[in-house]
């Protein structure tokens, strides 16, 4: 049991001694000067409201009771108005390392999510043009995301919303067909319509399609742009699909919009909305009652001219998404997105669903930068406009490790110099060649006769850096089990980076192969051992290989 779980414990049962309950606003924390032990709790502050009492006596009075409970309890220290600080003992924590060892792949993982369904939708762009970089950090934080989650025991299935209905596909289709024209010299370059996308890749499009459908300027306009449409959808989601791939975004369930009209649960949701007593009818339009569920208006569902609007079939979506069985729903969108929040948990709360069922990460823009300078992304002749160029430039592991330096509602600068950066700038280079310096170690330790397999004595751990890994490896599964329940996957590259700090700095100080003078070379590779075990793991979580050697 780790050391945060254990104080819980602890604690929970001096208060069930004193005739007390836990209170909601208890917290176990890591001190910020590790003078004040390894753990600190505000449960005699909290307490002391509720229970009439003063917070000091009260904490002496659960110091006590802790100082007797366990074993594994060195001091417990009151501070302040009503602190406790608790210093585990030596032996607890170098079991630290024996229960990292026969974890292994599985260390940090927990049963925190057993038995709720999550749905984590992320990227869904329009398939109107390729992935940019923008994309692609929401694709790191989703897929991050997802895999923090089912580590944390909760049963995750990620999606991917295809928008291949509606104004936008048949504008892709008169992109095309208007290109595909200028292309054959029956329209000039200036008679391109002004609404229509203009990258370099519906040029491309148009010219494969020239060549494959070579009666395409023949047809019905009608028929010319359906083709154009279907064939520009399946080409872009095929390239999209591809640079996901690459990047080792994986996602379960690809998901069609058309398909919502073409079932008719579009117009299902209506009705029931209606039924519900949830919209009206105004100017000749439909409005769902929004601001009745604290909105900050009400919205159009269907306009008066009979067409729906984007969010009815997003509403349509949502229930669709319930109905398939999952208890929460967590959408990844771009921070442009904010201000459509409220009216997607106002529909989510229509549909009867609890609030805490629908979340929504944002994420921030990118801006690209080559040396500190900003590269413009506005074109296609942007040399680093789309995510798959950055792929080439850095690598997926560089790019998704450097998406992940900040909490995704936050701005990030992307600099592709440092990423490609083979030396300790870089973080996702600083964190695997932690991993690799291990795996280094020990196979030298091999190459000279020693047994890996040799169990040393732990007791010989006793340096204050070899303490700090000790304490830092026991918290990862907490970190795990906050990176789910914030849905914040940063949380574990912050974490990486500290870890991978504390084994440069022991590497740099401390010999290891030649400690077996005085006895501690097995313990030492037994320590390096359960941190590069925690390293891999964490790396896996954000998608990031853990290399052997660099």
């Amino acid at each position: 049991m780790r050391a945060s779980a254990l104080l819980n414990a602890l604690l929970g049962q001096c208060l069930a001694d004193l005739g007390l309950q836990k209170p909601d606003k208890a917290v176990i924390e890591v001190p910020k000067d590790k003078k004040f032990g390894d753990l600190a709790a505000n449960w005699a502050l909290v307490l002391a409201k509720a229970t009439g009492q003063s917070p000091r006596p009260l904490a002496e009075k659960l110091a006590a009771a802790l100082r007797s409970s366990s074993e594994h309890i060195a001091s417990v220290e009151v501070a302040g108005p009503g602190f406790l600080n608790v210093t585990f003992t030596l032996a607890f924590r170098q079991a630290c390392i024996p229960l990292v060892e026969s974890m292994g792949d599985g260390f940090g993982s927990s049963r925190v999510g057993r038995g709720t369904r999550v749905q984590v939708e992320f990227v869904s762009a329009n398939p109107t043009g390729p992935l940019h970089i923008g994309h692609g950090r929401g694709a790191a934080v989703g897929d991050s995301l997802a895999r923090v989650l089912r580590f944390a025991g909760f049963d995750v299935e990620t999606e991917y919303y295809i928008n291949d209905a509606g104004r936008q596909m048949r504008t892709l289709g008169l992109s095309i067909l208007a290109r595909a024209r200028e292309i054959a010299g029956k329209n000039a370059a200036e008679d391109f319509p002004e609404d229509c996308y203009r990258g370099g890749y519906i040029r491309d499009l148009a010219a494969q399609m020239l060549k494959s459908e070579t009666d395409l300027l023949s047809l019905p306009e009608e028929e010319a742009l359906d083709r154009c449409r279907a064939y520009g959808i399946k080409n872009i989601l095929d390239g999209i699909r591809k640079d996901l791939e690459d990047f080792n975004a994986v996602h379960d369930v690809w998901f069609s919009e058309r398909s919502l009209a073409e079932t008719g649960a579009v117009e299902q949701a209506l009705n029931d909305l209606w039924a519900a007593g949830h919209s009206y009818e105004k100017d000749g339009a439909l409005w769902f009652k929004t601001e009745a569920f604290a909105d900050d208006k009400d919205r159009v569902l269907r306009k008066s001219d009979g067409s729906l609007t984007y969010f009815a079939s997003d509403i349509a979506y949502h229930a669709d998404k319930f109905r398939r069985g999952f208890t929460r729903v967590i959408d990844v969108w771009g921070a442009d997105h904010h201000g459509y929040i409220a009216r997607m948990k106002a529909a989510v709360a229509a549909l009867g669903r609890p609030e805490d069922s629908f979340d929504v990460v944002l994420v921030q823009l990118v801006n690209l930068l080559q040396d500190g300078k900003q590269i413009a992304m506005s074109t296609r002749a942007g040399t680093f406009e789309t995510l798959a160029d950055v792929i080439r430039e850095v690598g997926p592991d560089a790019a998704r490790f450097m998406f992940l330096t900040r909490k995704s509602d936050s701005k990030l600068d992307f600099d592709l110099a440092l990423a490609r950066r083979r030396n300790m700038e870089n973080p996702v280079y600083y964190v695997q060649y932690a991993h690799a310096r291990i795996c280094a170690l020990r196979r030298r330790a091999q190459e000279r006769g020693m047994n890996l397999a040799d169990p040393g004595d732990l007791r010989l751990l006793t340096l204050p850096v070899e303490l700090d890994m000790l304490r830092t490896l026991d918290r990862f599964p907490a970190v795990v089990e906050d990176a789910a329940g914030a849905e914040a996957p940063h949380l574990i590259s912050f974490f990486l980076m500290e870890l991978a700090g504390l084994l440069h700095s022991y590497y740099a100080a401390h010999p290891v192969l030649t400690a077996e003078i005085r006895g501690s070379a097995p313990a030492r590779l037994r320590l390096l051992g359960a941190v590069g075990q925690c390293l891999k793991n964490g790396l896996g979580l954000i998608g990031v290989s853990a290399p052997d050697s660099m």
